[in-house]
């Protein structure tokens, strides 16, 4: 008898109708078609009843928002998963509050305490507490507690002990630790098995997709983890057809390269393809933890403007070696003097290998809180990507917030979402997570309500930057990614929404917009006080998450 191969199975056909499509392609449109991971058409509600057929999977929206999906430019996979399982520090208010709940997790809990979200600006007495304050309140057990910009952490004294943080930088008698310190601490206290870092990996691609997100920018740096941990991570894209799935995961790794040789023996010693060597490879540190390298003085520490991580020479290495490969380099960078090691190494690997192939490799900076608009006119020159995190503004921009304690009157030139679109540097939008949470409406929103009115985007070029412009930061392969016509990727999320409307970030400029005549696609009305629920979440046709709310 003759073996023959099995028939392909056939391709998924699914019709959502009776919703709203937020598509360039007919912004009344009310019915999508995905055949297999592709979107194959888009229209009315009368078209969709003519093409239905027995064959297909009906999803009837109930007038549901079917939406491109979220991408997310900066996440952390594990430290998000460990956020999520650990302590949750954010509605701490004082030591004391912190060292209570120290102790009720060693309740109930074994090995080392990990907690994430604590803010002294958030507290009538800033103090923190001591190393051995926090080694009493564990029970001897050893404690790592990341600030809320996980760029510090407070460490018990078993913990410092274990890392020998003694003699490193960016550690002293009190428990707050930064810079070199903290990277040791932070290893130590997240050393792992493999099981343990896909399990927590797994908990924030769930979270995310849970909230609408159908890809990720993983920033993976050797101080924030290993290789192994990238490794771990770049695999959820290559899982089995029957496994999980999950959101597609776009990795970066931020180490520095010295030359274009050194670059490449970076490269071929991952294990895995990456986007580039960029992300957080770290200039600078943050505003909350002072380490952001300033101008002029931090406005409650006198004296104190921040740290370098890397020389200008360094960084304009790095940068002509990504060139010269076509790859991306980048930096995270904060603070003004960061900032303008950044531009000034632009500028040094020009010179060196060439304004059009520093521009062709599209470079992306991550952050990029303090800008000028010299700084900005510069970052256009190069087509340098801005990956922001609209988060920190709402959470930290606010009169009396943290912007304010540590630089007073510079809080108002800060985030200047409004400045880069206007001046052509593209940007694209993330969470940082877990520095701020997976929750793209709030982030829109904070766009539209920006502290700084001049700086405030209309909700259409938010969701754009949270979508599309994810995957072209990316440099993705399909260059129809982000957006739902067709034969571009079905990937979307599907929205309950109280109202849908165009809105704008000002009532006098692009009112044309609000007309129907005007042929905008319509986005959930933010000003509700809740955020649309996610109903189902979708990549590449396969679902990700569903609520239970939406029915075939």
């Amino acid at each position: 008898m003759t073996d023959f191969p099995a028939a392909p199975a056939a391709r998924k056909v699914t019709l959502y109708r009776n919703g709203s499509v937020y598509t360039a392609a007919d912004p009344f449109a009310t019915a999508l078609l995905v055949d297999g991971d592709t979107v194959a058409w888009v229209g009315s509600e009368q078209a969709a009843t003519s093409i239905a057929d027995s064959s297909m999977d009906v999803v009837d929206l109930r007038g549901a928002l079917l939406a491109p999906g979220f991408v997310d430019s900066h996440v952390h996979l594990t430290e998000t998963g460990i956020a999520l399982d650990s302590l949750q520090l954010g509605g701490v208010r004082s030591a004391a509050e912190l060292l209570d709940a120290v102790a009720a997790a060693t309740a109930t809990a074994e090995g080392t305490v990990l907690g994430h979200g604590w803010d002294e600006t958030l507290w009538a007495d800033p103090a923190l507490p001591a190393p051995e304050e926090l080694e009493r309140a564990a029970g001897g057990r050893k404690v790592y507690l990341s600030r809320v910009d996980a760029h510090s952490a407070l460490v018990s004294s078993s913990l410092a002990a274990a890392a020998g943080l003694e003699a490193l930088g960016g550690s002293s008698a009190r428990s707050q630790v930064k810079g070199a310190a903290h990277t040791a601490a932070r290893m130590a206290a997240r050393r792992l098995p493999a099981a343990a870092l896909r399990g927590y990996q797994g908990q924030a691609l769930a979270e995310a997709a849970a909230n609408g997100y159908v890809a990720l920018a993983e920033m993976a740096a050797p101080h924030i983890g290993s290789i192994e941990d990238l490794q771990l991570a770049a695999a959820w894209n290559a899982g089995p057809a029957d496994g999980p799935a999950v959101p597609e995961v776009l990795p970066y790794w931020g180490q520095l390269a010295t030359s274009a040789e050194h670059a490449q023996s970076i490269l071929d010693g991952l294990g895995v393809s990456v986007h580039g060597l960029a992300g957080d490879l770290n200039i600078d540190g943050s505003i909350g933890s002072r380490t952001a390298a300033l101008r002029a003085d931090y406005s409650d520490a006198p004296g104190d403007r921040g740290s370098l991580y890397l020389s200008v020479d360094e960084a304009a290495a790095h940068l002509a070696a990504c060139s010269l490969l076509g790859i991306q380099a980048g930096f995270h960078v904060i603070g003004d003097a960061g900032l303008d090691a950044a531009l000034d190494a632009l500028d040094r690997a020009a010179a060196e290998v060439g304004e059009q192939r520093v521009r062709a490799a599209g470079h992306r900076f991550e952050h990029v809180e303090m800008a000028d608009p010299d700084a900005i006119s510069r970052l256009a020159k190069y087509s340098i990507t801005v990956s922001a995190q609209p988060g920190f503004d709402a959470a930290w921009g606010g009169e009396g917030s943290l912007y304010q304690q540590r630089l007073g009157p510079r809080r108002l030139g800060m985030n200047p979402f409004a400045s880069f679109y206007a001046a052509g540097v593209p940007v694209c939008f993330g969470s940082d997570s877990p520095v701020t949470p997976l929750r793209p409406w709030s982030s829109v929103r904070a766009c539209l309500e920006h502290n700084t009115p001049e700086e405030r985007l209309s909700a259409r070029a938010a969701f754009l930057g949270h979508t599309r412009a994810g995957w072209r930061a990316a440099r993705y392969r399909n260059p129809m990614a982000g957006q739902l016509v067709p034969g571009a990727p079905a990937s979307f999320a599907v929205w309950d929404a109280e109202e849908l409307m165009v809105q704008v970030a000002d009532g006098r400029v692009q009112s044309w917009s609000t007309d129907p005549r005007a042929r905008t696609p319509l986005l959930p009305a933010l000003d509700t006080g809740s955020d649309p629920v996610c109903l189902r979440t979708v990549r590449d046709g396969r679902v990700l998450f569903s609520n239970g709310a939406l029915g075939s």
